[in-house]
């Protein structure tokens, strides 16, 4: 039986997808409920335990940060902030140089957004079916699915939404002048839908076309970046660099914190206050943020990530071999999708009842996001309790 629950939804909207366990606790890849079971969390707080539950750097940072200054306004300048950003200008893209602090995924893409209006002087914005990237008004705009968005329009005017399979049409789509398309927004892999590869040439593509007309790329890589895909950035695996790039989730290491990092003629052409957050670049966020870079550079989180999500794919791949309710597996790193034939609710379910935290992506796929710390003992143990949920599906499925 699940555990027996005293809910929040008293005090809270009924806005999310709610799972019957109470977390009290995380270290590393595992979590532990208010009755002291244990779990292995491949669910990572949908990507934000990249470096691990309590990573002994971050809760070093936050502890010394949390008793010397908590908050400190961009209007006035402070040390920890700077070291954040010499420390994260050494791991971007070569041709992103500025950064603008914001606290969330939805607000990165709402500045890159507005930034990419003020540099083009147009108004059109260019993404892609399937694409998701967050649910405030600007972010929703460029969001695909109709589930997110049909409640709230109007959105934003002048958004088209393109096919993988358009890539030919992107040249005459934001060439023509009543589009007035100055912006393409990308996921370089696309992680809410289901954990969704671009065809080989795609972004190489795009970014040529926007090169050569004078448009920016936006790459969505708050979900991607930051070692999870097997590379620093995603957009890596095809060696293409975008002119903005959108980050946060697992950037501080639980504690709220965003970037909107950029070419620097773009930051530029902005004036005072015509941009800014209260909470953003706050030294306690820093420190964090700090002590994440130091343990994905220093601690080889890339190339565990690598190594680790070649091993788990590899495996889930064999299970598709073993089981016919398996479609596809897919993915880099530890960013993993599994396509189920069927809806994976009882799955899910399931996999609380035997010890597994679990992600998903529509009704049917099952989306796999842990920390970049797991280790090979704890990638087979994933296998194995993953393998054993699918074994209890089928009987359900087929007795």
């Amino acid at each position: 039986m699940m555990q027996s629950l005293e809910t929040e939804e008293p005090y809270v909207g009924n806005l999310y997808q709610r799972f019957p366990v109470n977390i009290v606790k995380g270290k590393g890849c595992k979590v532990w409920d208010t009755k002291g079971k244990e779990y292995l969390d491949c669910m990572g707080g949908y990507g934000v335990a990249l470096v691990g539950h309590c990573n002994d750097r971050v809760v070093k940072a936050i502890t010394e940060q949390v008793q010397n200054l908590i908050t400190c306004h961009m209007s006035v300048y402070n040390e920890v902030r700077l070291s954040f950003l010499k420390k994260f200008n050494n791991i971007t893209p070569k041709t992103l140089h500025k950064s603008f602090f914001t606290n969330s995924g939805t607000e990165s893409v709402e500045a890159a957004l507005k930034f990419s209006r003020k540099f083009t002087g147009k108004n059109g914005i260019l993404a892609l079916n399937g694409g998701y990237h967050g649910k405030t008004f600007g972010s929703l705009s460029v969001t695909y699915n109709e589930k997110y968005r049909k409640s709230f329009l109007p959105l934003l005017q002048d958004v088209k939404f393109i096919s993988y399979s358009e890539v030919e049409s992107i040249f005459e789509i934001i060439t023509k002048p009543e589009n007035n398309i100055g912006t393409v927004i990308i996921e370089p892999i696309q992680g809410e839908t289901g954990i969704i590869m671009p065809p080989p040439d795609f972004l190489k593509s795009v970014r040529d076309i926007c090169t050569s007309n004078g448009r920016i790329l936006i790459f969505d890589e708050i979900q991607s970046g930051l070692g999870r895909t097997g590379k620093m950035w995603a957009g890596q695996h095809w060696n293409v660099e975008p002119d903005i790039m959108c980050l946060a989730k697992g950037i501080a290491g639980g504690v709220p914190m965003g970037l909107t990092v950029m070419r620097a003629e773009v930051l530029d052409c902005l004036k005072v206050g015509e941009h800014s957050s209260t909470f953003a670049g706050n030294p306690l966020a820093c420190a964090a943020g700090t002590a994440v870079i130091e343990a994905i550079t220093e601690d080889g989180l890339v190339l565990n990530s690598e190594k680790m999500g070649k091993i788990f794919k590899k495996g889930l791949l064999e299970l598709k071999e073993k089981y016919k309710i398996i479609r596809d597996v897919r993915g880099l790193g530890m960013m993993l999708g599994v396509e189920m034939r069927f809806d994976v609710k009882d799955i899910l379910l399931d996999g609380i009842q035997n010890g597994i935290l679990l992600l998903y992506s529509g009704r049917n796929i099952l989306r796999l996001l842990p920390p970049l710390v797991m280790n090979e003992e704890e990638v087979n143990e994933s296998l194995r309790l993953i393998e054993f949920l699918i074994q209890n599906e089928e009987k359900r499925r087929f007795g």
